[in-house]
């Protein structure tokens, strides 16, 4: 494939004619939106209602019973699932979390946010998931809970976590904001743990513009999670309720009303993006070092948010930059995974160090988000791939990159 981008024709000067045009910008993300979400917004604009709460409550029972939980409540996005998720168990400040820093939603981030201490775990080199044998080493008398994600949608190591928590006598608790549909020794993400947390806005692949879910078999924490979530009219004058002082973090009907949507395509949404990581996958094998997509024993369905790969030993984090910078500059959205808990400034002065997490840093440096959606073609993957190896050669550290 030559140097020109995909689509676009290349000007006698060398430039590229078109280059406001964003037909030619390939997005990281791009929702998958069908007449369906465009109608039911529709109904739900004409219905004179618009915070009624029955697509809300129709979202979360169709969403417990597809993760197979008995309980379902929508929130307002991940991070805020996972902060109210705290405050239902009463974990706050004197309290330690085990939880990772690596991740693209950071909903960890709540940790900090409901006062308790977040214990920075390391992570697994190979599946980006939190390390089951260096969280058993930070368990302390303070400890009360493990957060554990599904990091880009690979499941963590749940059987190793589940045992940990049990002997240890923790709650479990599982970040599903970067994971749906994918599954661990024949169970969905989402079935882990007391409880688990899931997020709505991009880059996921059930997208609702913004929201999230907590999904959980215990009925009285659900009741808990919804007085913590919004107070509702007929709460207003219930002793016992309005000792909890809410956090009017609620879903809106319009938000419900494209999870619900997207829930019922999911299997075509996932299929269509699928079909992309096979063209992805068959453009890599020719790149020289490149590895099949990691899956870690037990994931038998991964469905990751964004095409990630890793690049190898010889690249430095500047080094992945001058790569997105190439990449931007032929029109493709690529991005790191997010900076890590341990390096930003929040915790730094807490305490915490680069040192702190050596396998999580030497990942996150090298770690690169390709675009993952269903308007990607053929075509487009072949002029992303090329166009990566042309910029880690211009890197100078060659084709040393793999998955």
């Amino acid at each position: 494939m030559d140097g020109s981008r995909a689509g676009v024709e290349t000007a006698p000067n060398g430039g590229d004619q078109g280059d406001d045009d964003l037909d030619d910008f390939i997005a990281l993300t791009d929702p998958d939106i069908s007449g369906a979400e465009i109608e039911v917004l529709g109904r739900v604009l004409g219905s004179g209602g618009l915070s009624d709460g029955r697509m809300t409550r129709a979202f979360e029972a169709a969403f417990a019973a597809y993760v197979g939980r008995a309980h379902a409540v929508a929130v307002s996005g991940g991070s805020i699932a996972t902060l109210l998720l705290l405050k239902a168990y009463g974990i706050g400040p004197g309290d330690e979390v085990l939880c990772s820093p690596f991740g693209w939603h950071q909903a960890q981030q709540a940790v900090a946010l409901s006062g308790a201490t977040p214990v920075l775990v390391d992570i697994d080199y190979w599946q980006h998931t939190i390390n089951p044998e260096k969280a058993a080493a930070l368990v302390t008398p303070a400890t009360r809970a493990i957060l554990a994600g599904n990091v880009n949608g690979h499941p963590a190591h749940w059987d190793e976590l589940t045992a940990l928590a049990k002997a240890r006598g923790l709650i479990l608790l599982e970040d599903s904001t970067e994971a749906i549909g994918s599954t661990y020794k024949g169970r969905m993400v989402g079935s882990f743990g007391e409880a688990a947390v899931f997020d709505f806005s991009e880059p996921g692949i059930l997208l609702a513009g913004q929201g999230g879910m907590i999904v959980t078999d215990d009925k009285d924490l659900a009741h808990r999670l919804r007085y913590l979530r919004r107070r509702e009219p007929e709460h207003r004058n219930t002793v016992v309720i309005t000792r909890t002082v809410p956090w009017n973090a609620g879903m809106s009907d319009l938000n419900a009303a494209l999870g619900l949507v997207q829930l019922k395509r999911l299997p075509e949404i996932v299929a269509r993006r699928n079909r992309v990581i096979g063209w992805y996958d068959a453009a890599m094998a020719s790149f020289e070092g490149i590895k099949p997509p990691y899956r870690g024993a037990g994931a038998e369905i991964v469905n990751p948010m964004v095409y990630s790969v890793h690049l190898g030993t010889r690249f430095t984090a500047s080094g992945r930059r001058a790569i997105i910078e190439d990449l931007d500059g032929q029109g493709i959205d690529a991005s790191d995974y997010g900076q890590p808990l341990h390096t930003q400034q929040y915790y730094l002065e807490r305490g915490a160090g680069r040192s702190d997490c050596p396998v999580c840093t030497k990942t996150a440096d090298r770690v690169l988000a390709l675009p993952l959606h269903h308007g990607i073609t053929e075509d487009q993957v072949r002029f992303i791939v090329d166009t990566l190896k042309d910029a880690s050669v211009n890197t100078g550290a060659g084709a040393a990159i793999y998955l």
